[in-house]
């Protein structure tokens, strides 16, 4: 045998060593992955006992601030659109579960996208999401409607001259954007 077909022999050996590898770490990548998401309250619920534990620790409880639901439709969307409660009182360090609402009013199915905002601006890098119905899209169908969730955490660290916020929510129609 030449030394070229021993070399060939060797590449192929290690190649599809290589191949058997990388397809033996994407198995244990699955329940690596379901571990950690599980741990962490990722990928699905957030882990609200092992938030409450960290909350009480942190919460600032000489101040509350007041978080204002708000809504806005754009495009002339047909749905309705509106937040679970208008407002709550929060402590700094505090988490809040809630949601909004939203009804396709129109008989067709539609794939909506939810964009926030923060009033003012300067809070926004307080808010720590941990379940958002903006992190995805949403589909209705005709006439359907849906409680779309939100938990998130007021953090601590928030400027004292800050009392109030508020939290809008924009809906935009996606159903014709490529995925």
């Amino acid at each position: 045998m030449s030394t070229l077909q021993q070399k060939n022999r060797k590449l192929v050996r290690n190649l599809i060593l290589i191949v058997f590898l990388m397809f033996a770490f994407a198995f244990a990548l699955i329940p690596l992955y379901n571990v950690m998401c599980k741990t962490l309250g990722i990928n699905g619920k957030p882990n609200m006992a092992a938030i409450n534990a960290e909350v009480v620790s942190k919460q600032d409880m000489s101040r509350t601030i007041r978080i204002e639901f708000d809504t806005t439709l754009n495009e002339q969307l047909k749905w309705e659109f509106r937040p679970l409660q208008k407002t709550a009182d929060l402590h700094p360090g505090g988490v809040i579960q809630t949601g909004y609402y939203a009804k396709n009013l129109t008989d067709k199915t539609m794939t909506i996208q939810a964009i926030p905002s923060v009033t003012p601006g300067k809070a926004a890098k307080y808010i720590r999401k941990l379940e958002c119905f903006c992190f995805t899209s949403q589909t209705l169908g005709p006439h359907e409607s849906a409680d779309l969730p939100l938990t998130f955490i007021l953090e601590a660290e928030i400027p004292e001259d800050v009392h109030t916020l508020t939290l809008s929510y924009t809906l935009f129609d996606v159903t014709d954007s490529p995925t």
